[in-house]
C-alpha cells in the first residue's frame, strides 16, 4: 500500500466519530417571561452609547497626527482660498475641529505631540490663505501678519488640543494605577 493513502487512512481512524444528528443534545428552552424572549430576539436599534462605539477611531502615530493636521489645514486653506476669498475668520473657525479630531485620534504613546503639531499645522494652512503683496517677502510679509491677526485662534486651537491631551493622559495613568493595585 503507499504511503500516502495509509496515513490518510490512519488520520481518517483517529477521529472520533461524529454523533449522528439523532444523538445530538436538543437545547432546551428556558421557562420564563415569553415577552422578554421576543424582546431579545426583535431588539431595536442600539442605544446611543454603543452607537457612539461603532464611530471610527483611528490611532495616529506622533508624525501621522502631524500630516493629517498639516494636510486638512492646508486643504482647508486652498478651500477657504477659493470659496471665500481668502477669509482668515473662516479658516480660523475651522482650525478648531481639526485641533479637536487631532488630540482625540493621536494614540496613547504620541499624546504630547498633539498640542506641538496644531500650531505649526495652523501656519502651513495659512499660506495659501494669506495676502500676497508681491514677490516672497510680500508674500512672507502676509503671512506673519496674518499669524499675527489670528493668534488668539492659533492659541484657542492649541489650548484645546493641549486639554484633551492632559485629560487623556491622566485617565490613562489613573487605568494603569488600578490595574496595578488590582494586581498586587
Amino acid at each position: 500500500m503507499p504511503r500516502s493513502s495509509w496515513s490518510s487512512r490512519a488520520s481518517q481512524t483517529s477521529r472520533p466519530p461524529r454523533p449522528s444528528p439523532s444523538d445530538r443534545p436538543v437545547p432546551q428552552r428556558r421557562p420564563g417571561n415569553a415577552s422578554a424572549a421576543a424582546a431579545v430576539r426583535h431588539a431595536g436599534p442600539p442605544p446611543a452609547s454603543q452607537a457612539v462605539r461603532r464611530l471610527p477611531n483611528p490611532r495616529l502615530t506622533g508624525l501621522g497626527g502631524g500630516l493629517f493636521c498639516g494636510a486638512v489645514m492646508t486643504l482647508l486653506g486652498y478651500l477657504d482660498a477659493l470659496l471665500f476669498g481668502s477669509s482668515l475668520m473662516v479658516f480660523s473657525v475651522l482650525f478648531l475641529p481639526v485641533c479637536v479630531l487631532t488630540a482625540v485620534w493621536v494614540r496613547r504613546g504620541d499624546l504630547m505631540t498633539a498640542p506641538v503639531v496644531v500650531p505649526i499645522a495652523f501656519a502651513v494652512g495659512l499660506v495659501p490663505v494669506a495676502d500676497e503683496g508681491g514677490g516672497v517677502s510680500g508674500h512672507l510679509m502676509g503671512l506673519v501678519t496674518a499669524l499675527a491677526t489670528q493668534a488668539g485662534w492659533l492659541y484657542a486651537g492649541t489650548l484645546i488640543a493641549g486639554l484633551i491631551v492632559t485629560v487623556r493622559k491622566a485617565r490613562l495613568m489613573a487605568r494603569r494605577a488600578a490595574a496595578r493595585r488590582r494586581s498586587a
